[in-house]
């Protein structure tokens, strides 16, 4: 089990650890509705060390991440960043990530923990242009700081305009007393923050100024467990759950990203998936009925026929119901329709719905 360069500091604030992605990670520290709630009207801190980090340089970089991920690089300016997702020759998905132009001919690529080595296999496989790439992901840490109160908590920390910095950009400056580190108004949350991305000799000094910076501001250490519900109340896609090598980004809601305005693996096949439909895809819904819906659970239709599985749910800490995430087959994916989720002997109705969940 790894542990990232924070792991005796969560230990020390009396962090339930658990392991995750062959990582010891905090899955909470005072409780999943109390820390969600932090992240929904001030501002939370998650330690997300365990992401894996590439680095894609040269002049064949753009060339190897135009043909491994869905979306269209080309579109990056310096200072951009990118979701995408990098699909397998069969139809479905290796891993989804963000894609980060950090100069001319060089990129960083974000990945999921518990694809790490498997992201670097595939994408190295693909390198038949002999692009430089490098595994960064045991010498960086990550630190997603998320919440409304994030912008005016840490501006104290930079001498740079946190406001200025639009969703989906990044800079890389001075941050906590440490120069180049790469301050990016991303985040998996839905309630606005940055994720700050430096060396693990700095991220303790970070971690510490970044409390002291926010006290007069509410802040507060997130667990794993929160990050979670808040991804989910925003129908965010979880790899493992909702998307995996069998599931195609079509399927998956995840069309606007995957560009047809150049080749990328298995293009084809997926660009005559949008044309054609799918059989199946993945839909949002909220149960009418008090009951918390699980992954795996089963989804059935009126006369309790299996239709599919909720691939994740929660009780939503926001909205004070059940909500999940499920692949249904077409005809039931219409905003209003009506399915059950099989919970324990009872079917409980649950109406599809329009993402968000949560609306902020």
């Amino acid at each position: 089990m790894k542990d990232t360069a924070l792991t005796k500091t969560h230990e020390a604030l009396g962090a339930k650890m658990v392991p995750f992605a062959g990582f010891n990670m905090p899955v909470q520290y005072e409780g999943v509705t109390a820390e969600h709630e932090t992240v929904r009207k001030a501002v939370g801190v998650f330690d997300v060390s365990h992401m894996g980090e590439f680095l894609i340089e040269g002049e064949h970089a753009l060339a190897l991440i135009q043909k491994v991920t869905s979306n269209d690089a080309s579109k990056l300016t310096i200072g951009k960043a990118q979701y995408s997702c990098l699909p397998n020759d069969d139809g479905g998905i290796v891993d989804d990530l963000i894609v980060y132009r950090v100069k001319e001919d060089t990129y960083l690529l974000v990945v999921n923990a518990s694809n790490i080595e498997k992201d670097w296999n595939w994408i190295s496989s693909k390198n038949t242009m002999n692009a430089t790439i490098r595994n960064l992901s045991d010498d960086y840490s990550l630190l997603a700081i998320q919440g409304p109160k994030a912008i005016e908590a840490m501006q104290s920390l930079t001498s740079h305009d946190l406001s200025a910095i639009n969703f989906y950009n990044f800079i890389v400056g001075d941050f906590a007393g440490i120069e180049h580190v790469i301050i990016s108004a991303t985040g998996y949350t839905g309630s606005g923050g940055f994720e700050i991305y430096c060396k693990n000799s700095e991220v303790k000094q970070i971690w510490d100024n970044v409390f002291e910076a926010g006290k007069n501001f509410g802040i507060k250490p997130i667990g794993l467990a929160a990050r979670d519900t808040l991804r989910l109340e925003m129908g965010y896609c979880l790899y493992g759950n909702d998307i995996n090598d069998t599931t195609s980004p079509i399927e998956a809601g995840l069309g606007w990203i995957t560009k047809f305005t150049k080749y990328f693996t298995n293009s084809e096949a997926l660009k005559k998936q949008k044309e054609q439909g799918t059989e199946r895809k993945l839909v949002a819904f909220e149960l009418d009925e008090r009951g918390i819906p699980r992954h795996d659970y089963d989804i059935v239709d009126s006369n309790g026929n299996k239709i599919g599985i909720v691939t994740s749910g929660t009780m939503a800490p926001s909205l004070g119901k059940g909500i999940g995430l499920g692949y249904v087959p077409t005809v039931f994916t219409e905003v209003g329709s009506k399915i059950y989720i099989q919970i324990r002997k009872n079917a409980v109705p649950a109406t599809i719905v329009k993402l968000p969940f949560y609306k902020g």
